[in-house]
């Protein structure tokens, strides 16, 4: 699962479907706007369900809720809510969805990396100079966003 050699040989090719990969790098950062307005969103009805006693650890539980949201939407569909919107989807190095393990690395990968603030600028700058748009997580675990296939 770990390694810089992935076949990508199943996923869509950057040169002669660009469609799948064009403007993904905006489209995730829109996606992550969304994403972190219903995580916030989320801790905060957390917080509220706890008669505002959950307001002392307001970010342990917000760590909590990001983690878990996170998993929970990229496992059932392969993209958060804010990437559905975005029109985007995360697919593995075969070119099929995450499953829940796929999903449960993506995000405590990416939440390393938002955590350490020089890793995550290299997976930014990675999104615009990797051919498949690919951040350093992505990179790691061969996986790519794509915008969204109009299936039939």
């Amino acid at each position: 699962m770990f390694s810089t050699n992935h076949d990508l040989s199943q996923l869509p090719d950057p040169i002669a479907d660009a469609q799948f990969y064009a403007a993904v790098p905006f489209k995730r950062l829109l996606a992550w706007i969304i994403d972190t307005i219903i995580i916030i969103a989320l801790a905060a009805a957390t917080v509220m369900a706890t008669f505002f006693i959950g307001a002392f650890f307001f970010p342990v539980i917000l760590f909590f809720v990001n983690v878990a949201y996170r998993i929970f939407t990229l496992s059932r569909s392969s993209a958060t809510f804010g990437m559905k919107l975005a029109g985007i989807e995360i697919r593995n190095k075969n070119g099929n969805k995450l499953s829940l393990e796929e999903a449960a690395w993506h995000t405590g990968i990416y939440t390393a990396l938002t955590i350490i603030p020089i890793l995550l600028a290299i997976s930014i700058v990675m999104m615009f100079i990797n051919e498949r748009g690919q951040a350093l997580h992505d990179y790691v675990l061969g996986t790519t966003a794509i915008n969204r296939p109009n299936l039939p």
